[in-house]
């Protein structure tokens, strides 16, 4: 077999196994085999380009980052529905309906809680997909969705112009997933699963898109030429033989089955692997939809039933202190076992000590308990004709139930934070940012290596990564005696890291990377930072009366100071690198845009700080310079408003020569 037959065999091959797990959620092809077949076709393409379709599977894992959404003003107006609350005004939708059609049939669907979307097919080619926006016009963001495995690239017999509308939706063990993995990195948790699905359909990256898992349910046609169809049922079934994931319905001649439909959605609602927040009902034959017509704001054929919140009396058997990874003291309400939203409850978090004093929450009251967004278990009130005597008020501990640690309240927040460096709850965490890019740079020292050194009991703090045994390290999961010496390699290498690097990787609270960079250059060495007095670090530019005395509190703890103590017995640097003599820079600030070729961003700005300037994510009257590469676009137009010189690649090279 030539390669150009391989690629169109392995591209046939991929696209049905992707079928087959994504929309049939039957996979036949094992994730190992998938894998090595997509590196197959990666390098057989980057061989043949000029064999790339557009529906090929490599087209899934997102391009180049965007500047800006463009506008899309949707052909057909992606309407709302109108809310109905209880089944008094869902009989009161039928009887309207019924006025006009008497003789109409429903379907009822899940409405699943996510963010609406019209994708658009030109002769069975998917050319574009929009965000809902005001339902007339939305935000151009087809390339996040093609990184959605569930949406077809191409369809095959299609008509020459389709458009479909879906909600796209983070399933919820995928939410989970993020959400720990963002835990671990220190990152602010997603609220909820819609939230996370917004926020990362409207990433600018789509590779931040691609690997947040997204999916898709697709629930009506928009718009078709050449096909004709008399009722919803027979839409879906359309598009479910075209390769869509078409939303789960009910068919119901009466209203009576309606309510029943509405009612098995809600008891079973843990069923379906989105969040729902109601459901939907919908005339089933089209012509009626056209006789029912559409308000200024809705259409009068559906409307979308709103669960009522389940609120439910539990009593708080005990309130338990959680530290997260990020050293935050959460207190969490250990209930009676009470049934919310279709699953049991047994606890839910109070959140912060404000919450609790707010509430007057104590152990031993009974509380009322509900789902917040059918997801979070949360405490709405206390039953205070129910409480028992001799309750007392409850505060959160002056020390870390973990490591022993004093706590901390935050000035500008209401969180309570554990002070320890080496607090075992924060390990993941301290130990994923230590080793970091923009950190130590640990080459090797990813989050699954990181879990299974803490697993093995072979690491409890950063500084005892200079101290592991290669032998102990290749007994690891997945890792083996090559991956022990690249990663033992990679350890000595970053005890050479300069003295700001290592700042930020202490994980003080308030000091990033600019301000490690800042108090390196000032103080020169870890002990002078150390010895430094609030007076002294106040003076320095940008670190304000907050950020110093994070760094008094830190630098003065037990726990860090063994952990230096331990960094300085590994040999690990702790001194500035010597300012270059080459300041031709200094005093000024470059914005990078658009897609650079001869270089990356990170590169560009290491060679501007490197000769005294500084490199800005924002364009203002104080920039010096704007460097534009490829496809530059928002940054660019405001420098030239602005009047600011703008730099090719070329240009900027020149300068730095």
């Amino acid at each position: 077999m030539d390669e150009f037959a391989e690629i169109e065999a392995l591209c046939r091959e991929l696209i049905q196994a992707g079928y087959e797990y994504y929309v049939l959620d039957k996979p036949t092809m094992s994730d190992y085999e998938y894998d090595h077949k997509l590196r197959r076709l990666e390098d057989l393409e980057a061989a043949h380009p000029e064999a790339v379709t557009p529906d090929s599977p490599t087209q899934r894992i997102g391009g180049q980052a965007l500047e800006s959404f463009t506008q899309v003003t949707h052909q057909v107006p992606l309407e709302s529905l109108q809310d109905v609350f209880d089944f008094q005004e869902l009989e009161a939708f039928d009887q309207r309906v019924k006025g006009a059609v008497p003789n109409a049939e429903y379907v009822v669907e899940p409405k699943v809680d996510g963010l609406s979307v019209a994708l658009e097919y030109l002769d069975g080619i998917f050319v574009r997909g929009a965000t809902r926006g005001d339902g007339r016009v939305g935000e151009d963001v087809t390339e996040n969705l093609r990184t959605v495995r569930s949406i077809p690239l191409k369809i095959p017999d299609a008509p020459s112009r389709l458009i479909v509308r879906g909600e796209v939706y983070m399933p919820k063990k995928v939410f989970h997933t993020l959400n720990e993995e963002r835990e671990r990195r220190g990152e602010a948790l997603f609220a909820n699963p819609r939230n996370a699905a917004a926020g990362s359909l409207r990433q600018l990256d789509p590779k931040v898109a691609a690997a947040r898992k997204l999916d898709i349910a697709v629930f009506n046609i928009q718009w078709t030429e050449g096909s004709d169809f008399s009722t919803h049922v027979e839409t879906l079934k359309y598009l479910r033989d075209k390769g869509f994931k078409v939303i789960p319905h009910n068919s119901c001649s009466q209203i009576s089955e309606v309510t029943e439909g509405i009612q098995e959605i809600g008891e079973h609602r843990e069923r379906f692997p989105f969040d729902i927040d109601g459901a939907v009902i919908k005339v089933n034959d089209l012509s009626q939809r056209t006789t029912l017509g559409s308000t200024a704001k809705f259409p009068r054929w559906a409307a979308a039933y709103k669960y009522p919140p389940e609120v439910k009396p539990s009593q708080v058997v005990d309130i338990v202190i959680q530290v997260g990874r990020t050293g935050v003291l959460t207190p969490k309400a250990v209930l009676s076992p009470v049934r919310l939203a279709g699953t049991t409850v047994t606890n839910a978090t109070l959140h912060n000590q404000d919450f609790i004093t707010e509430k007057d929450i104590r152990i031993g009251d009974t509380v009322l308990v509900r789902k917040a967004g059918e997801i979070i278990p949360e405490v709405l009130s206390v039953v205070m004709d129910k409480r028992p005597e001799g309750t007392q008020p409850y505060f959160l501990p002056q020390t870390c139930p973990v490591c022993g640690a004093p706590v901390e309240r935050e000035e500008d927040g209401a969180h309570t934070r554990c002070t320890g460096a080496e607090c075992p709850a924060q390990l993941l965490r301290n130990l994923a940012h230590f080793a970091s890019r923009d950190a130590m740079d640990i080459d090797g020292l990813g989050i699954a290596v990181v879990e299974n050194l803490v697993k093995a009991g072979l690491v409890k703090t950063p500084g005892d990564l200079y101290f592991l045994n290669e032998d102990d390290v290749a007994q690891l999961e997945r890792m083996g005696k090559k991956s022990a010496q690249n990663l033992m390699t990679a350890l000595e290498k970053s005890k050479e890291q300069d003295l700001s690097r290592l700042i930020f990787a202490f994980g003080i609270r308030q000091v990033g990377q600019k301000a490690g960079k800042i108090l390196a250059a000032r103080f020169h060495t870890l002990d002078a930072l150390q010895n430094a007095s609030l007076e002294e670090l106040t003076a320095v530019d940008d670190i304000g009366e907050i950020t110093a005395q994070s760094i008094l509190d830190w630098m003065s703890s037990p726990q860090s100071r063994h952990l230096i103590d331990r960094l300085r017995e590994a040999g690990v640097n702790m001194a500035a690198a010597e300012q270059g003599s080459d300041q031709r820079f200094a005093g000024m600030t470059f914005v990078l845009t658009g897609a650079l070729e001869k270089f990356t961003r990170d590169e560009a700005g290491e060679m501007i700080e490197s000769r005294g300037g500084k490199s800005s994510g924002s364009v203002s009257k104080k920039t010096t310079y704007v460097v534009a590469g490829e496809a530059a676009g928002s940054k660019l137009r405001k420098a030239q408003e602005l009047g600011i010189p703008v730099l090719s690649e070329d240009e900027f090279l020149e300068l730095l020569k």
